[in-house]
């Protein structure tokens, strides 16, 4: 799977994935992270997601990274707003009223674009990135943020009814990426009504992470 897999989706509109009203679990469990008023969240391969919209309505600033620009175009047409939009290394910073999305490989991102964030909320990244990538990513992540706290959602099912994406990330997968930098809170896991897709039972779980 590379990029151009998730370009072509969202060219063709293929975007199942994609939720119309904020995750029940974002809800339920933001609070516990502990953000300040008016902390920036980090929302890696953000799409364009209504969580971002949920968070900057509980007073945070919102920073995205999302491969398409498409994704990032139609996320500000969709609410009328006309972004400034400026170079960014090799991505495109597009901000706009307490949200800014940086448009481009996520990998290319660095600490100085991103600036300081307060916490990262990953619902469709991690899950969104076959197994040979998702440890790079992991790395990645916390080597851009500086290990902030974060908020994971992952899936588990058995993938021999179902390839992925979202693909299956066990809780020791989990372990293995995130334990050397963070504390590791397993704060929730519930089935996924109508299974995976509705091919295949599956679970969803809530981590909640701060740094050692």
């Amino acid at each position: 799977m590379d990029q151009e897999f998730w370009l072509a989706r969202w060219q063709a509109n293929q975007i199942g994935f994609h939720e119309g009203v904020p995750n029940a679990l974002l809800v339920a469990h933001f609070a516990a992270l502990g953000v300040p008023a008016d902390g920036r969240v980090f929302v890696p391969l953000c799409g364009k997601s209504n969580d971002m919209l949920w968070l900057r309505a509980q007073g945070m600033r919102v920073v995205g990274a999302e491969l398409s620009r498409l994704a990032v175009e139609q996320f500000f047409a969709e609410l009328g707003l006309d972004p400034v939009v400026s170079p960014a290394g090799r991505l495109a910073r597009f901000e706009a009223e307490h949200v800014t999305i940086f448009a481009g490989d996520i990998f290319d991102l660095d600490r100085a674009a991103l600036g300081a964030v307060d916490a990262i909320y990953d619902r469709a990244a991690l899950v969104a990135l076959p197994e040979p990538m998702r440890a790079r990513y992991a790395a990645h992540l916390v080597e851009l943020t500086q290990a902030a706290p974060q908020l994971l959602i992952t899936f588990e099912y058995d993938q021999t009814h179902h390839k992925g994406p979202p693909f299956s990330v066990e809780a020791s997968e989990v372990a293995a990426h995130y334990d050397a930098g963070y504390r590791l809170d397993h704060a929730e896991t519930r089935d996924v009504q109508g299974g995976l897709k509705g091919v295949c039972p599956a679970q969803e779980s809530v981590w909640l992470m701060k740094r050692r």
